[in-house]
């Protein structure tokens, strides 16, 4: 999680609420369904209140308290918060220190539609403060960046994680994947794989393997552990690298390879590989 201080054209004053100077909320760029916030705080600042939707978030820094179902709750840095939609709570500061958390909100039918087959009802999680590294991943992947939206792949299989972890907790299980699995899932590669220039949308990859996107979420997660978002980048990526190698420019090889701009494909070929794409290409001309 990123531990930048929030910047003053994107916060909303909140003195008026808490009284203390400094504190805000960041509203990040939208999603259709999800709204994501970065809160910076002091003090006791909500007064009891309810959403109709789910309320998912990552303490990460101070002690985050509220009341929920009779009782008091604490959340230290990493925690997740789950907020059932139409629980009343309140929120604040649990110590002096700053509390900051990230927080979405996701709408039922949002959620519903990532459930697929796997629940009849929305699971409930009794205890709103939870530890589970993958869940947090999910949620993390989520309100990480809040300059930006979130590619449509890429939200088809946060969503999809967001809603097994969820099940997991509430105790409902999953269905066995499907004997057609493999068979959706590779004409879903192959696809991938013809079109590595350009944007991938949901509705194509639905088309082509005969599966709704959350279905197809998980039953390539199933098959080739990851996701069509990530298999997608890594082949991007995996191009762009045999680009560099043979001497294409660092920017021909970005845009070959569909990315938006250099310091997005730059952050991406680090992320994968541990050095920067000028790196790699000192070390494979050199080579």
């Amino acid at each position: 999680m990123p531990g930048e201080a929030l910047a003053d054209d994107a916060v909303i004053d909140l003195e008026r609420l808490c009284g203390s100077p400094g504190d805000g909320i960041r509203v990040a760029a939208p999603v259709d369904g999800i709204e994501r916030i970065e809160a910076r705080l002091h003090g006791k600042v909500f007064e009891p209140h309810r959403h109709d939707t789910y309320a998912l978030g990552v303490t990460l820094g101070g002690i985050q308290t509220f009341q929920y179902r009779g009782e008091s709750r604490y959340s230290t840095p990493g925690s997740i918060i789950i907020i059932h939609p139409d629980e009343v709570h309140d929120g604040g500061a649990g110590t002096e220190a700053t509390l900051r958390y990230r927080m979405m909100y996701l709408q039922p039918e949002r959620l519903i539609a990532a459930l697929g087959d796997n629940g009849a009802a929305l699971p409930f999680i009794a205890a709103p403060v939870v530890g589970d590294v993958a869940l947090r991943q999910a949620i993390g992947e989520a309100v990480v960046d809040l300059d930006c939206g979130i590619d449509e792949l890429a939200l088809d299989d946060i969503l999809t994680r967001i809603a097994e972890g969820l099940c997991r907790h509430a105790g409902v299980g999953g269905k066995p994947a499907a004997r057609s699995a493999k068979r959706a899932v590779f004409e879903a590669t192959d696809y991938l794989r013809a079109n590595l220039d350009r944007p991938v949308g949901s509705q194509e990859l639905e088309t082509i393997s005969g599966l709704d996107r959350f279905t197809l979420a998980r039953q390539f997660r199933r098959v080739l552990g990851t996701s069509p978002h990530r298999y997608l980048l890594m082949r991007r990526l995996e191009q762009a690298r045999r680009m560099i190698a043979t001497g294409h420019s660092l920017a021909g090889a970005a845009l070959d390879t569909g990315f938006a701009d250099q310091a997005h494909f730059t952050r991406h070929f680090k992320r994968a590989y541990g050095v920067t794409p000028g790196r790699w290409a000192t070390l494979a001309l050199a080579g």
